[in-house]
C-alpha cells in the first residue's frame, strides 16, 4: 500500500462545519451524482497519494475543524474553457480537534501526523465553543 496525504483549505465563507455541510448539501443537485465537490485550477500532483485514502481538512474561522474524505479528483472544463480539477468529497462532514491555520491560498498538502485527530462520536454533538475560547485553547495546544 502506498503513502496518503492530505489537503487543507479555506471554507471561504463558512461559519461552521455545519453551514459548509449544509452549503454542500443545497448545492448537490448540480451534479449528477448528487456528492459534493471543491473546484480549483491546479490539479494535485500527489494525486496518486491522496486518493489512497486522504482527506480535504477544511479551515473555518482560523482553524481545521473538519475533514471529507477525497473520493476521486474528476477533470472539469469551465465556460472560458479553462481545466480544472474537481475534488469529489464525500458527504459525510467528520469533525475534528481544532488546529489553527493562518490564511493562505489555494490548498496545502497535510501529511497525517500532522492531520488532526477525528472528535470521538460522543463529543459530536457537543456545543460548539466561542471561536475566541477554541482559538485560546488550540493554541496552548488543549484542543
Amino acid at each position: 500500500m502506498g503513502k496518503t496525504v492530505h489537503l487543507v483549505k479555506l471554507s471561504v465563507g463558512s461559519e461552521s462545519p455545519e453551514t459548509l455541510a449544509a452549503w454542500q448539501e443545497a448545492n448537490k443537485a448540480r451534479f449528477p451524482d448528487g456528492l459534493p465537490r471543491h473546484v480549483t485550477r491546479m490539479w494535485p500532483k500527489r494525486e496518486a497519494e491522496i486518493l489512497n485514502g486522504g482527506s480535504i481538512y477544511w479551515v473555518i474561522k482560523g482553524s481545521i475543524q473538519c475533514r471529507q474524505r477525497v473520493l476521486r479528483l474528476d477533470e472539469v472544463i469551465g465556460e472560458d474553457g479553462i481545466r480544472r480539477c474537481a475534488i469529489v468529497l464525500e458527504p459525510k462532514v467528520h469533525l475534528t480537534q481544532a488546529a489553527l491555520k493562518r490564511p493562505f491560498q489555494g490548498w496545502r498538502y497535510l501529511k497525517p501526523e500532522d492531520a488532526p485527530a477525528d472528535l470521538p462520536a460522543n463529543r459530536a454533538n457537543d456545543d460548539v465553543l466561542p471561536d475566541d475560547l477554541n482559538r485560546a485553547l488550540a493554541e496552548i495546544g488543549v484542543l
